[in-house]
Protein backbone atom coordinates (compact mmCIF):
# COMPACT_ATOMS: atom_id res chain seq x y z
CA UNK A 1 0.00 0.00 0.00
CA UNK A 2 2.74 2.42 -1.05
CA UNK A 3 0.26 5.11 -2.00
CA UNK A 4 -2.47 5.00 0.60
CA UNK A 5 -3.99 8.23 2.02
CA UNK A 6 -2.68 9.46 -1.51
CA UNK A 7 -5.07 10.97 -4.41
CA UNK A 8 -4.16 11.40 -8.00
CA UNK A 9 -5.15 12.70 -11.40
CA UNK A 10 -4.55 10.38 -14.45
CA UNK A 11 -5.16 12.07 -17.89
CA UNK A 12 -5.12 10.00 -21.10
CA UNK A 13 -7.32 6.76 -19.90
CA UNK A 14 -8.66 5.72 -23.47
CA UNK A 15 -9.45 1.95 -22.57
CA UNK A 16 -8.23 -0.87 -20.87
CA UNK A 17 -5.17 -2.02 -22.97
CA UNK A 18 -3.55 1.87 -22.74
CA UNK A 19 -0.82 2.28 -20.32
CA UNK A 20 -2.63 5.64 -18.50
CA UNK A 21 -5.07 2.76 -17.22
CA UNK A 22 -2.66 0.17 -16.06
CA UNK A 23 -0.76 3.44 -13.69
CA UNK A 24 -4.04 4.04 -12.76
CA UNK A 25 -4.63 0.33 -11.44
CA UNK A 26 -1.20 -0.29 -9.73
CA UNK A 27 -1.91 3.40 -7.70
CA UNK A 28 -5.20 2.22 -7.14
CA UNK A 29 -3.85 -1.19 -6.11
CA UNK A 30 -1.82 0.28 -3.68
CA UNK A 31 -4.55 2.70 -1.78
CA UNK A 32 -4.61 5.81 -3.86
CA UNK A 33 -7.98 7.62 -4.69
CA UNK A 34 -8.19 8.11 -7.95
CA UNK A 35 -9.74 11.05 -10.35
CA UNK A 36 -10.05 10.66 -14.54
CA UNK A 37 -10.17 12.51 -17.00
CA UNK A 38 -12.37 11.86 -20.59
CA UNK A 39 -11.73 14.68 -23.22
CA UNK A 40 -15.50 14.39 -24.92
CA UNK A 41 -18.53 12.08 -24.36
CA UNK A 42 -17.61 9.39 -26.85
CA UNK A 43 -14.48 8.52 -24.94
CA UNK A 44 -16.31 8.88 -21.55
CA UNK A 45 -17.91 5.97 -21.68
CA UNK A 46 -15.07 3.90 -22.02
CA UNK A 47 -14.02 5.40 -18.84
CA UNK A 48 -16.86 5.19 -17.15
CA UNK A 49 -17.04 1.60 -17.65
CA UNK A 50 -13.73 1.73 -16.51
CA UNK A 51 -13.93 4.10 -13.12
CA UNK A 52 -16.46 1.05 -11.84
CA UNK A 53 -13.55 -1.09 -10.88
CA UNK A 54 -12.57 1.49 -8.97
CA UNK A 55 -13.27 2.69 -5.21
CA UNK A 56 -14.78 6.09 -5.43
CA UNK A 57 -13.03 7.54 -8.29
CA UNK A 58 -13.55 11.07 -9.28
CA UNK A 59 -14.70 11.46 -13.17
CA UNK A 60 -14.10 14.49 -14.79
CA UNK A 61 -14.52 16.12 -18.18
CA UNK A 62 -11.19 17.74 -20.04
CA UNK A 63 -9.41 18.75 -23.14
CA UNK A 64 -6.14 19.48 -22.33
CA UNK A 65 -6.74 21.95 -25.80
CA UNK A 66 -8.82 24.08 -23.64
CA UNK A 67 -7.55 25.93 -21.03
CA UNK A 68 -11.16 26.79 -19.69
CA UNK A 69 -11.51 22.75 -19.52
CA UNK A 70 -8.61 22.47 -17.88
CA UNK A 71 -9.74 25.42 -15.24
CA UNK A 72 -12.83 23.87 -14.16
CA UNK A 73 -11.69 20.86 -13.81
CA UNK A 74 -9.01 21.78 -11.39
CA UNK A 75 -11.46 23.59 -9.55
CA UNK A 76 -14.07 20.51 -9.06
CA UNK A 77 -10.68 18.62 -8.21
CA UNK A 78 -10.32 21.55 -5.09
CA UNK A 79 -13.85 21.50 -4.17
CA UNK A 80 -13.65 17.78 -3.71
CA UNK A 81 -10.41 16.87 -2.70
CA UNK A 82 -8.60 20.56 -1.46
CA UNK A 83 -5.41 18.73 -2.48
CA UNK A 84 -3.69 16.63 -4.73
CA UNK A 85 -0.88 14.47 -4.59
CA UNK A 86 0.37 13.05 -8.04
CA UNK A 87 -0.35 13.78 -11.59
CA UNK A 88 0.17 11.49 -14.67
CA UNK A 89 0.06 13.31 -18.11
CA UNK A 90 -0.52 10.57 -21.03
CA UNK A 91 -1.85 12.34 -23.95
CA UNK A 92 -0.30 12.18 -26.81
CA UNK A 93 -1.56 13.50 -30.32
CA UNK A 94 -1.12 14.42 -34.15
CA UNK A 95 -3.24 14.62 -37.11
CA UNK A 96 -2.70 11.17 -38.90
CA UNK A 97 -1.46 12.40 -42.18
CA UNK A 98 1.97 13.81 -39.87
CA UNK A 99 2.32 10.30 -39.09
CA UNK A 100 2.86 8.97 -42.31
CA UNK A 101 5.65 9.49 -44.94
CA UNK A 102 8.71 12.24 -44.10
CA UNK A 103 9.44 14.89 -41.29
CA UNK A 104 10.02 17.38 -43.77
CA UNK A 105 6.46 17.37 -45.35
CA UNK A 106 4.97 18.53 -41.83
CA UNK A 107 2.14 21.18 -42.03
CA UNK A 108 2.51 24.10 -39.93
CA UNK A 109 -0.97 23.38 -38.39
CA UNK A 110 -0.17 19.80 -37.85
CA UNK A 111 3.04 20.48 -36.10
CA UNK A 112 1.22 23.41 -33.78
CA UNK A 113 -1.09 20.35 -32.87
CA UNK A 114 1.11 17.69 -31.76
CA UNK A 115 2.89 20.15 -30.11
CA UNK A 116 -0.10 21.63 -28.13
CA UNK A 117 -1.62 18.95 -27.08
CA UNK A 118 1.39 16.20 -26.53
CA UNK A 119 3.84 19.20 -25.17
CA UNK A 120 2.25 22.08 -24.13
CA UNK A 121 -0.80 20.23 -22.06
CA UNK A 122 2.20 19.42 -19.35
CA UNK A 123 2.93 22.70 -18.43
CA UNK A 124 -0.63 23.64 -18.56
CA UNK A 125 -1.80 21.07 -16.39
CA UNK A 126 1.03 21.35 -13.98
CA UNK A 127 0.38 25.37 -13.16
CA UNK A 128 -3.59 24.32 -12.74
CA UNK A 129 -1.92 21.11 -10.26
CA UNK A 130 0.37 23.66 -8.19
CA UNK A 131 -1.50 25.21 -5.84
CA UNK A 132 -3.20 21.42 -4.92
CA UNK A 133 0.38 20.14 -4.09
CA UNK A 134 1.39 22.86 -1.52
CA UNK A 135 2.21 19.83 0.28
CA UNK A 136 4.60 18.76 -2.54
CA UNK A 137 3.79 15.93 -5.20
CA UNK A 138 4.65 14.22 -8.10
CA UNK A 139 4.07 14.50 -11.49
CA UNK A 140 4.94 11.93 -14.92
CA UNK A 141 4.66 12.73 -18.52
CA UNK A 142 4.85 9.82 -20.71
CA UNK A 143 7.44 9.45 -23.55
CA UNK A 144 9.22 7.23 -25.98
CA UNK A 145 12.63 6.63 -27.63
CA UNK A 146 11.36 8.62 -31.00
CA UNK A 147 12.21 11.44 -28.75
CA UNK A 148 15.91 10.83 -28.66
CA UNK A 149 16.39 8.90 -32.16
CA UNK A 150 14.48 9.04 -35.45
CA UNK A 151 11.83 6.47 -35.24
CA UNK A 152 10.11 5.20 -38.49
CA UNK A 153 7.03 7.21 -39.08
CA UNK A 154 7.04 8.57 -36.09
CA UNK A 155 7.93 12.16 -37.19
CA UNK A 156 6.48 15.08 -35.41
CA UNK A 157 5.38 12.98 -32.56
CA UNK A 158 9.36 12.58 -31.96
CA UNK A 159 9.96 16.04 -31.86
CA UNK A 160 6.82 16.87 -29.86
CA UNK A 161 8.28 13.98 -26.95
CA UNK A 162 11.84 15.59 -27.60
CA UNK A 163 9.71 19.46 -26.15
CA UNK A 164 7.86 17.09 -23.52
CA UNK A 165 10.89 16.41 -21.97
CA UNK A 166 13.10 19.52 -21.94
CA UNK A 167 9.73 20.44 -20.19
CA UNK A 168 10.23 17.94 -17.62
CA UNK A 169 13.46 19.50 -16.87
CA UNK A 170 12.58 23.01 -16.66
CA UNK A 171 9.25 22.24 -14.70
CA UNK A 172 11.38 20.16 -12.18
CA UNK A 173 13.06 23.34 -12.01
CA UNK A 174 10.56 25.05 -11.22
CA UNK A 175 8.71 23.23 -8.92
CA UNK A 176 11.45 21.66 -6.82
CA UNK A 177 11.26 24.24 -4.27
CA UNK A 178 7.77 23.51 -3.57
CA UNK A 179 8.93 19.59 -3.05
CA UNK A 180 6.82 18.87 -6.60
CA UNK A 181 8.97 16.18 -8.71
CA UNK A 182 8.44 16.25 -12.20
CA UNK A 183 10.03 13.00 -14.36
CA UNK A 184 9.14 11.41 -17.87
CA UNK A 185 8.01 7.77 -17.87
CA UNK A 186 9.52 6.05 -21.42
CA UNK A 187 8.11 2.90 -22.54
CA UNK A 188 8.87 0.40 -24.80
CA UNK A 189 6.53 0.22 -28.34
CA UNK A 190 3.29 -1.40 -26.49
CA UNK A 191 0.44 -2.01 -28.76
CA UNK A 192 -2.11 0.62 -27.62
CA UNK A 193 -4.56 2.51 -29.58
CA UNK A 194 -1.71 5.33 -29.45
CA UNK A 195 0.36 3.48 -31.39
CA UNK A 196 -2.20 1.96 -33.49
CA UNK A 197 -1.62 5.28 -35.51
CA UNK A 198 2.09 4.85 -36.12
CA UNK A 199 2.61 3.16 -39.92
CA UNK A 200 4.77 0.16 -39.72
CA UNK A 201 4.38 -0.61 -35.70
CA UNK A 202 4.08 -4.47 -36.00
CA UNK A 203 7.67 -4.34 -37.40
CA UNK A 204 9.36 -2.16 -34.42
CA UNK A 205 7.82 -4.66 -32.21
CA UNK A 206 9.62 -7.31 -33.94
CA UNK A 207 12.72 -5.47 -34.02
CA UNK A 208 12.24 -4.55 -30.44
CA UNK A 209 11.45 -8.55 -29.47
CA UNK A 210 14.38 -9.62 -31.41
CA UNK A 211 16.67 -6.97 -30.32
CA UNK A 212 16.05 -5.42 -27.22
CA UNK A 213 18.83 -7.01 -24.41
CA UNK A 214 16.09 -8.87 -22.45
CA UNK A 215 14.44 -10.24 -25.61
CA UNK A 216 10.81 -9.78 -25.06
CA UNK A 217 8.29 -6.80 -25.21
CA UNK A 218 7.96 -4.41 -22.34
CA UNK A 219 4.81 -5.53 -20.63
CA UNK A 220 2.04 -2.65 -19.51
CA UNK A 221 2.43 -3.94 -16.01
CA UNK A 222 6.21 -3.58 -16.15
CA UNK A 223 5.16 0.42 -17.27
CA UNK A 224 2.80 0.79 -14.50
CA UNK A 225 5.13 -0.14 -11.52
CA UNK A 226 7.90 2.20 -12.93
CA UNK A 227 5.49 4.99 -13.02
CA UNK A 228 4.51 3.60 -8.97
CA UNK A 229 7.86 4.24 -7.93
CA UNK A 230 8.17 7.35 -9.34
CA UNK A 231 4.80 8.85 -8.04
CA UNK A 232 5.26 7.24 -4.54
CA UNK A 233 8.01 8.16 -1.83
CA UNK A 234 10.30 5.70 -2.81
CA UNK A 235 11.08 7.89 -5.90
CA UNK A 236 11.20 11.00 -3.31
CA UNK A 237 14.68 11.40 -4.41
CA UNK A 238 14.36 11.42 -8.35
CA UNK A 239 13.30 14.75 -10.27
CA UNK A 240 13.64 16.61 -14.21
CA UNK A 241 14.34 12.51 -15.16
CA UNK A 242 13.73 10.99 -18.29
CA UNK A 243 13.32 6.89 -16.31
CA UNK A 244 13.48 4.33 -19.72
CA UNK A 245 11.48 1.40 -19.15
CA UNK A 246 11.55 -0.96 -22.13
CA UNK A 247 13.85 -3.97 -21.66
CA UNK A 248 17.23 -1.72 -22.55
CA UNK A 249 15.72 -1.11 -26.13
CA UNK A 250 17.08 2.56 -25.72
CA UNK A 251 20.63 1.30 -24.93
CA UNK A 252 20.53 -0.28 -28.77
CA UNK A 253 21.81 1.44 -31.77
CA UNK A 254 18.99 2.09 -34.11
Amino acid sequence: MLMKGMRGLVVGVANKRSIAWAIARVCADNGAQLALTYQNERLGENVRDLAAELENPLLLPMDVADDNQIKTAFEELSKQWGKLDFLVHAVAYAPRQALEGDFVSTTREDFRIAQDISAYSLPALAYAAKPLMAEGGSIIALSYLGSQRVMPNYNVMGVAKAALEASVRYLASDLGPLGIRVNALSAGPIKTLASSGIGGFSSILDHHRNHAPLRKLVELEEVADGALFLLSPMGRGVTGQTIYVDGGYSIMAI
